[in-house]
């Protein structure tokens, strides 16, 4: 194999998108994106703080103060590589989710009945042997020993 067909080869072989390209192309978060999750948690610390400051306020008050707090700082670190790789991952997981096949009320309950007899069937079979093994060793093998 000669150089040319060598470059041509490793050239080819790296363009075409492998099975984990997306774990490759998720980098290291730049000095803007530690700024921004260091913003994300000091609002996330704020809104707790303010849950338990202001302890006269109503209870729905004090949870949107908290619930302020939590969106802010998810609002903000939504925009970090982290939160854009989360939305990647929430994106791709909803999609494959619509290809799940959901089985039907009725297989659902059939295989649920179908469980609940096996289940039943496996309990009495085990104890039928747990009670003959007592038998043979309690009251034959012992006796005999003794």
């Amino acid at each position: 194999m000669d150089a040319d067909s060598f470059l041509a080869f490793r050239v080819e072989r790296t363009s075409k998108p492998s099975m984990n390209s997306n774990v490759e192309k998720v980098g290291g978060t730049n000095a803007l994106d530690v700024v921004k999750l260091v913003l994300a948690a000091a609002l996330l610390v704020a809104g707790i703080v303010a849950y338990y400051a202001f302890e006269s306020w109503n209870g729905w008050a004090r949870l949107g103060v908290f619930a302020v707090g939590l969106i802010a700082a998810c609002a903000v670190a939504a925009f970090t590589a982290i939160g854009r790789s989360a939305r990647e991952y929430l994106a791709e997981s909803q999609f494959e989710l619509r290809k799940v096949v959901w089985p039907t009320r009725d297989q659902t309950l059939r295989t649920t009945l179908v469980v609940m007899v096996v289940v039943v069937i496996l309990s009495l079979l085990l104890g039928l042997i747990d009670v003959i093994l007592k038998w043979i060793v309690l009251d034959h093998l012992l006796k005999f020993g003794g």
